[in-house]
């Protein structure tokens, strides 16, 4: 069973109680039997906490260590807290060192010291040297986790120490070659390792032109560099020495890590917003965004106040505000998404910059004359006015035109300027856009109040 439903998630958790109060351990071995460690850590995180102990006890290290990486951080200190410090220490040195880097990376000095004492000193060792590169980085992400050869070895002598290492390894998909000083010489896939011949020597059949990251390299462009060549995995060299790699599982949590802060400064929503952030959290992390759009908000007003003559004159203008100031929000919104998701996988020149904002602003133009036309003809056949179908449509297309090009220039200028593009956010240029917009439309209609009269 590779993957189970909530309903059979229920039946089988209340299985799994029974066994553990019946002391039942080949009968809790049987169930869990074939379930992947992401399914068990639902199961675990779904028991009461009375049965967590147990639950534990009936568990080899390897399982645990496999459990305790698809655990959410509070747990998986739970769980290192309950096993004691030996127990615990065993089950941290089979655990993916960059996981286990992640989860230490925000306790006290003294909690760190206390959880890597019951570890192995050469993997303790390594713990602490990922921890000491900077966050979001290459060195972060990489494990010690992999197969390595040297160039002089034969086919032969490479599947014997791959064999020997695949147990070990975080992937065998590539065995990364070296010379005698540890310098990252070539790469050899497993596809080419398998068909060679047994007494070819690996410096004959390795590429030699390797794609590596440094250690400080930034875990975007990482991720950049992996999805461009299609790799699942990439070596991390210092100095030309290979260091590392970093596995495309790790680089997947990023995109949607990465992904899910931009959604949320685009938003405006706050950051570490979940389906379990209590109620007032939530609103604390929101608030500071929606009170500076209410103040901001309360320009639109006065705008509409400076023009209270003209709609006191010309009802009907009241009719097409808010579509005005709407599709011209709605428009800068999608420009904005446009221009971060294309900044996050491609590097934007001066050059391509400018490309950007002339396509966009003759997506401006296409969309703002479609619709203008549109919302003209409507205007004249429901008031029967042609000049405010035409103060519409006019207003319509400057207004779609400056709000494409609002959500175009203001992430690419962020970008520039070395700051998060997204922090550009939805919400707020929708709101600069309304100012505009209501601007242009009474500043139209006022121009041809005469003859809308």
């Amino acid at each position: 069973m590779s993957n189970i439903g909530l309903e059979d998630q229920d039946k089988l958790t209340l299985r799994i109680i029974k066994s553990l109060k019946d002391s039942k351990k080949g009968e809790f071995k049987l169930l869990l039997d074939e379930l992947q460690p992401y399914d068990i850590a639902r199961i675990f995180e779904s028991l009461p906490k009375k049965h967590h102990t147990k639950f534990l006890l009936f568990m080899n290290p390897e399982e645990i260590a496999d459990l305790i990486q698809e655990l959410e951080k509070e747990v998986q200190l739970e769980v290192l807290t309950k096993l004691g410090i030996e127990k615990s220490g065993h089950v941290m040195d089979l655990m993916d060192n960059d996981d286990l880097a992640f989860l230490l990376e925000d306790l006290s000095p003294d909690k760190i010291e206390e959880l890597l004492a019951g570890m192995g000193r050469e993997e303790s060792k390594i713990v602490q040297n990922i921890m000491n590169y900077p966050p979001e980085t290459a060195g972060r992400l990489m494990t010690n986790r992999f197969v390595w050869i040297s160039k002089h070895y034969t086919v032969r002598e490479a599947a014997n120490k791959l064999k020997e290492f695949a147990e070990f390894s975080e992937t065998i998909n590539y065995l990364y070659v070296i010379n005698d000083a540890k310098k990252l010489v070539g790469v050899v896939s497993y596809r080419d390792l398998i068909i060679a011949d047994l007494h070819e020597k690996i410096e004959d059949i390795m590429y030699k032109r390797v794609i590596s990251v440094t250690a400080n390299t930034d875990q975007e462009e990482v991720a950049q560099i992996i999805e461009r060549y299609d790799f699942l995995a990439i070596p991390v060299v210092e100095n030309e020495v290979l260091v590392g790699i970093v596995t495309v599982d790790d680089i997947i949590d990023v995109v949607i890590s990465e992904a899910t802060e931009d959604i949320e400064k685009l938003s405006a929503s706050g950051k570490a917003i979940d389906f379990d952030t209590k109620a007032y959290v939530a609103a604390y992390r929101r608030l500071p965004w929606l009170i500076l759009l209410l103040f901001i908000g309360i320009v639109s007003g006065t705008i509409i106040s400076q023009f209270e003559e003209t709609l006191s004159k010309v009802v009907a203008l009241a009719f097409f505000m808010p579509m005005i100031a709407g599709m011209t929000g709605n428009t800068g919104t999608q420009s904005l998404a446009v221009v971060v998701r294309g900044l996050i996988t491609r590097n934007v020149d001066k050059k391509m910059a400018v490309r950007l904002i002339l396509r966009e602003l003759n997506v401006g133009l296409i969309i703002g004359v479609t619709c203008g036309i549109l919302i003209a003809i409507i205007a004249l056949v429901w008031q029967g006015s042609a000049v405010l179908g035409l103060v519409v449509g006019s207003s319509l297309v400057m207004t779609l035109i400056i709000g494409t090009l609002a959500g175009t220039i203001i992430p690419l200028l962020l970008y520039r300027l070395n700051i998060d593009p997204a922090v550009a956010s939805g919400p707020l240029i929708t709101t600069l856009n309304d100012i505009m917009s209501l601007l242009i439309y009474f500043g139209l209609a006022s121009m041809f109040i005469n003859y809308l009269m």
